[in-house]
């Protein structure tokens, strides 16, 4: 694989990681921990701090600990990119998703011992958990790869590049 070829991709990770940190900045700097302020019916921003992962979990495993979590998450999906094709334009994008809201989080971790969230769907007798850009990121990322994934099992590759004709 040409590195030439992973321009876009880098582009891709490295805007993801610079919408992100600029939106828990704003959020930071200008809303009080556990504010909240209603967009539409169904959804606010509520700036609040996780300590943990998705949905809090593993937030008494230490900053140590959830760090060296987040770097081999990145370490494998670079390692599975890496091994993509060029015509698996999708994958390579989710990938390049992923990669980048890790970062995002990784940073926050590093940064504060926490990551900010700030987003907030919610009806008046429900709420989803709160999260943040770089969660998003994360899951349209993992959502790309497997439509990826689909894509090619539909077309009989399997993610294969197609066979040159044999020429018989």
């Amino acid at each position: 694989m040409k590195l030439r070829a992973l321009f876009p991709y880098l582009l891709i990770a490295v805007a993801a990681v610079a919408i992100d940190q600029w939106v828990k900045r704003i959020v930071e700097n200008y809303m009080a921990l556990h504010e909240q302020i209603d967009l539409l019916p169904f959804l606010a921003l509520y700036h609040t701090r996780n300590t943990g992962i998705a949905f809090s979990l593993l937030a008494g495993f230490g900053d140590v600990g959830l760090i060296l979590v987040a770097l081999a998450v990145i370490a494998v999906v670079l390692a599975l990119a890496w091994r993509t094709s060029g015509g698996q334009v999708l994958a390579r994008a989710g990938f390049a998703l992923v990669v980048g809201g890790a970062i995002g989080n990784l940073i926050d971790r590093v940064a504060y011992g926490y990551v900010i969230d700030y987003i907030l769907f919610h009806t008046p007798v429900w709420s989803f958990a709160i999260f943040n850009l770089a969660d998003a990121f994360i899951t349209i990322g993992a959502g790309l790869v497997l439509l990826q994934e689909f894509v090619d099992w539909r077309r009989g590759r399997g993610g294969r590049e197609p066979e040159p004709p044999s020429g018989r």
